[in-house]
């Protein structure tokens, strides 16, 4: 065989079995097969369960981050979106009101009521006076040996008053000229002229005053009777020395004898604003006529409550005090208390009315009214010439307005039995000053 023919014979000359076994599973086609479908080798069981674990935990977390985040947004964001958006709605509805007020106010006469609430105070503004006092207090000076004697001390004073007759008369309260040397009223054109005590009312709070000076503007009497509670009133003075001072409020309520003063003054309470300063100064109506008098308030400074005598009883204890210089009242001469329940039960009365007699005056200077008249105490007083007793009050009004030597028939509870007697009225005794 040729050399060539050995050659093509080794190329096909048999492999051993291992090499003919492996030439005969694989070809190049499988391998790359092999290749292509190879797996990795399985995880041990433990690394499995960590994956696992890690991946539940990393879940969980970001649960409760978004959890957290969904808070926060609720935390910050909600309320700031929810207040604007409120904010947002009160604007515009603000902004409606706004134009329908501008609207709406063309077509009311607004200006015309603030142009009678100024025609008010003009009316009555040249009637108001201020009122400076000066007073002379004779205390002793600690400080100074006792042969110096004493050492005088002047006090000042202020308040308000109301010119009512062009005469020169003017009303004030008593407590504001009390004790005084020397009085000043300060004229609304700005004139200082002196004035003089005419005469007081200790028991109303009232005092007159009389200046010389000429072409005065007097301010028109009221009827504080015809006010009712909401009533419109202005208040005028000077309250910390601010003169032409006026504020305004309404009528709170009437008949407020006893509240802050004595049964005879009969306060008509206000919402105007007083201050001190303002005693003396006028209450007036709508139409600017003197229907009071500011007399007091509650605590040192205004806080919605003041008190004006009414002028009904202004009025009349002004003319008494210009006629005659002071104001008598009809007296009986009793301390009185209120029947209660217990004390009507206990002595057989009918009803817890009337008033209780706890004291019948008797001095050296001589029996009272009441004592002459066989009054005693335990005594409940149930009828005043007629007119029904239903509180001590009452009587003390009724018997100050009685005639002086004038006779009351009076019924009084004794025992449970009816007593009829006469009290012949006396004279109610007046401060000095």
């Amino acid at each position: 065989m040729s050399a060539g023919g050995r050659v093509a014979m080794q190329e096909f000359l048999p492999m051993s079995n291992s090499d003919s076994s492996s030439f005969a599973s694989v070809t190049p086609q499988d391998e790359t097969h092999i290749v292509r479908e190879s797996k990795p080798e399985a995880s041990p069981p433990d690394e499995q369960r960590h994956t696992r674990a890690r991946s539940g935990l990393m879940s969980r977390l970001t649960w409760v981050l978004c959890v957290l985040i969904v808070l926060l947004v609720m935390r910050y964001v909600v309320p700031n979106l929810a207040e604007e958006l409120q904010y947002a709605i009160t604007r515009g509805q603000e902004r409606a009101k706004y134009e329908v007020a501008t609207e709406g106010l063309k077509g009311l006469p607004l200006q015309d009521l603030s142009k009678a609430y100024q025609m008010v105070s003009k009316r009555v503004g040249p009637s108001v006076v201020h009122i400076f006092t000066t007073s002379t207090n004779n205390a002793a000076v600690e400080e100074l040996p006792p042969i110096f004697g004493p050492f005088p001390r002047e006090a000042h004073g202020q308040g308000s008053g109301v010119i009512v007759d062009p005469e020169g008369y003017i009303v004030t309260n008593y407590h504001v000229v009390r004790g005084s040397n020397d009085i000043r009223v300060t004229l609304s054109e700005g004139r200082s002229v002196p004035a003089r005590v005419v005469g007081f009312d200790a028991e109303t709070d009232l005092a007159v005053l009389k200046v010389r000076a000429d072409n005065l503007i007097a301010a028109e009497w009221g009827d504080s009777d015809e006010m009712e509670e909401g009533s419109l009133v202005w208040a005028v003075g000077s309250p910390f020395g601010l003169e032409r001072t006026v504020t305004f409020g309404i009528i709170s309520a009437k008949h407020r004898a006893g509240s802050a003063g004595t049964n005879y003054q009969d306060f008509l309470q206000t919402d105007a604003a007083v201050n001190p300063g303002n005693s003396g100064g006028p209450l007036v109506d709508e139409q600017g006529r003197v229907v009071g008098i500011n007399t007091a308030i509650i605590g040192e400074t205004y806080q919605g409550i003041s008190f004006a005598i009414p002028s009904s009883v202004a009025r009349k204890s002004y003319e008494q005090i210009k006629r005659d210089g002071f104001v008598a009242r009809g007296w009986l001469g009793v301390a009185m208390e209120t029947v209660t329940e217990e004390f009507a039960k206990e002595n057989n009365l009918p009803q817890a009315s009337g008033a209780l007699v706890v004291t019948v005056v008797d001095t050296t200077a001589g029996a009272s009214p009441a004592k002459r008249a066989g009054m005693q105490v335990g005594d409940v007083i149930v009828l005043w010439n007629g007119q029904a007793i239903d509180s001590p009050k009452t009587l003390s009004l009724l018997v100050a307005d009685t005639e002086i030597g004038s006779t009351a028939d009076v019924k009084i509870l004794r025992d449970g039995q009816e007593v009829n007697l006469q009290v012949a009225v006396g004279e109610r005794p007046r401060a000095t000053r």
